[in-house]
């Protein structure tokens, strides 16, 4: 035998003799889902479907090519630094958070793990980037457009019914500068409809029936419901009370119609959910957050429950039902 076949032949048998470092398995990329609500709420599991239907769209398949861990605040705003520090110590791949708190919770506890957000308000506003087009840092995402969209929700609502002059806005302005932004541009609607507003905060469920009971004692005709963490945790308590008030109400977002609300009006939160897995997909191919400019929303929806005016003898007129991408009978 040769010098030169010899060499081969043991440089083969060589490798052979280590067959667990030539096959070592690759390591899958680790997601943190930090939500602000509670595991089996409406909201969260609406987020999963649509996350998950992006991530497939793009090739993952949860547990084969890609872990996620999932973390819930449950309404509660003080869980979130502590969940977000979870997340830091199982050194994971990615953040993907939802509202301004979550978001500004992840920010504030790493600066190199990237860190994607799906519904944020304001995110500028809020603190989390430096601007929608060069975001900075390792956070960006995609924007709800919240403050843009509250002078419509008063003009949809004055359209269905347009007798009301006096509208309560519910709202919870703790921990939400997005909260206040909302309440603030639905101002500027109201004085340019000739509308009278009355605010009314809620610090927790307890002021929920006396907050309903103030709009009632002012004979507000109508209610418009800023949405937050809380709101979303509280979302069936506010629709009973709204429908023994009598009160035609306007929400954010159709889970709350799809739970017996009459009115929503906003950005399809699917549609944002499903295309925060384009980001991770980005991040995880190597392009840096800083890198990827933060998203508007471009498909809203106008969501009436025709169940829920009949329950509180109201008529929405044609015109606006004509206008409704879903009609809940």
């Amino acid at each position: 035998m040769s010098n030169k076949i010899f060499c081969v032949a043991c440089a083969v048998l060589w490798a052979l003799s280590f067959p667990g470092e030539a096959q070592q398995p690759k390591t899958i990329p680790r997601i943190g889902v930090l939500l602000p609500w509670s595991p089996d709420s409406g909201v969260s599991l609406s987020f999963l479907k649509a996350f998950r239907q992006g991530l497939h769209e793009l090739g993952y398949v949860e547990a084969q090519n890609l872990a996620i861990e999932y973390r819930y605040a449950e309404g509660l705003l003080e869980r979130n630094p502590n969940l977000v520090a979870e997340l830091v110590r199982l050194k994971v791949d990615i953040i993907v958070t939802t509202a301004g708190p979550q978001s500004l919770a992840a920010k504030q506890a790493t600066t190199t793990i990237p860190i994607v957000f799906t519904q944020v308000s304001d995110p500028v506003v809020e603190g989390i980037i430096a601007s929608l087009a060069r975001p900075g840092g390792n956070v960006t995402g995609l924007s709800q457009a919240g403050p843009e969209l509250a002078g419509k929700r008063l003009e949809l609502l004055r359209e269905a019914f347009p007798k009301i002059s006096r509208v309560a806005i519910l709202l919870r302005t703790a921990g939400s500068q997005a909260s206040v932004a909302r309440f603030k541009e639905t101002e500027v609607a109201a004085k340019g409809m000739g509308v009278r507003l009355q605010s009314l905060e809620v610090g927790s469920s307890d002021d929920l029936e006396g907050a309903f009971r103030a709009a009632k004692t002012e004979r507000a005709g109508a209610l418009i419901v800023i949405q937050t963490a809380f709101i979303n945790t509280h979302r069936a308590r506010i629709v009973e009370l709204a429908a023994k008030s009598r009160l035609p109400t306007m929400f954010d977002e159709k889970t709350h119609v799809e739970s017996g609300g009459l009115m929503s009006y906003g950005p399809s939160f699917f549609d944002l959910h499903r295309r925060a897995a384009t980001y991770v997909d980005k991040i995880l191919k190597g392009t840096k957050p800083a890198d990827l400019p933060v998203e508007q929303p471009t498909k809203f929806e106008l969501i009436i429950n025709l169940k829920a005016a009949k329950q509180i003898g109201l008529t929405i007129p044609p015109n606006v039902l004509a206008r409704a991408d879903r009609v809940i009978k």
